[in-house]
């Protein structure tokens, strides 16, 4: 029987708090159980396994991630949408570590398909590389080559793998300075017409299907790409 006060919600948010003291890999069940006071047995009304809270963060995670960016680049385009983007990204990483490591699990692909979040990362990110002109596979690529540049920034910078003494800012600022002459001067290779027009409408739509609901400039997190 479910205890009362407790609820899938209020398990998953507490679960991901748990991420972001403790680290993603230490969310158990048995310490969310010692959360909130009761026996292991208590919350497998709420959840079925540590699989599920998992991924339950994770989509959470995903969620509160892209909300962040999409406001941020709200109204914004061309550099200024991707500075924006970039920005919103990194804070999020840096300031919610267990969130954003659940970003980067692996979800069924039913249920990402299904996951309004990560439909509506793919939407965010492929807005916005669509103006730089990208069409596919250049939109894949360009994702894939964000994606790659901020998780792998953040992630170093978080672990304080960065030595030199300039600070990390100043550098964070030149790379999306980077991406953003690399995609305005992107060597094209995709189809034209209707051919790319339909092949980015299918990446898109494979994108929410596919997503590893990172956060790709998913997720970034999460576009899956």
């Amino acid at each position: 029987m479910a205890r009362a006060g407790l609820s899938t919600g209020r398990l998953v948010a507490a679960a991901a708090d748990l991420a972001d003291e403790a680290g993603f890999e230490n969310v158990t069940l048995s310490a969310l159980a010692r959360r909130f006071g009761v026996k292991d047995a208590s919350l497998y009304s709420h959840v079925r396994n540590i699989q599920d809270l998992r991924t339950r963060v994770a989509l959470l995670a995903g969620g509160e991630m892209i909300d962040r960016i999409a406001a941020a680049v709200a109204g914004r385009t061309g550099k200024d949408a991707l500075v924006a983007f970039a920005g919103a990204y990194r804070e999020y990483a840096l300031r919610h570590p267990g969130r954003y490591a659940a970003t980067q699990v692996r979800v069924d692909q039913e249920l990402a398909a299904s996951s309004p979040a990560l439909r509506r990362t793919a939407e965010v990110t492929y807005g916005l590389l669509g103006a730089y002109g990208l069409t596919e596979p250049d939109l894949t690529d360009a994702v894939r080559l964000l994606r790659s540049t901020f998780h792998g920034y953040c992630a170093l910078e978080a672990g304080g793998g960065f030595g030199a003494p300039r600070d990390v800012r100043l550098s964070w600022d030149r790379a999306v300075d980077a991406l953003h002459a690399a995609l305005t001067h992107w060597p094209r290779e995709a189809g034209t017409g209707a051919e790319a027009a339909t092949a980015t409408a299918t990446a898109a739509t494979a994108t929410a299907t596919e997503t590893e609901t990172r956060g790709d400039p998913g997720s970034v997190s999460g576009s899956g790409a």
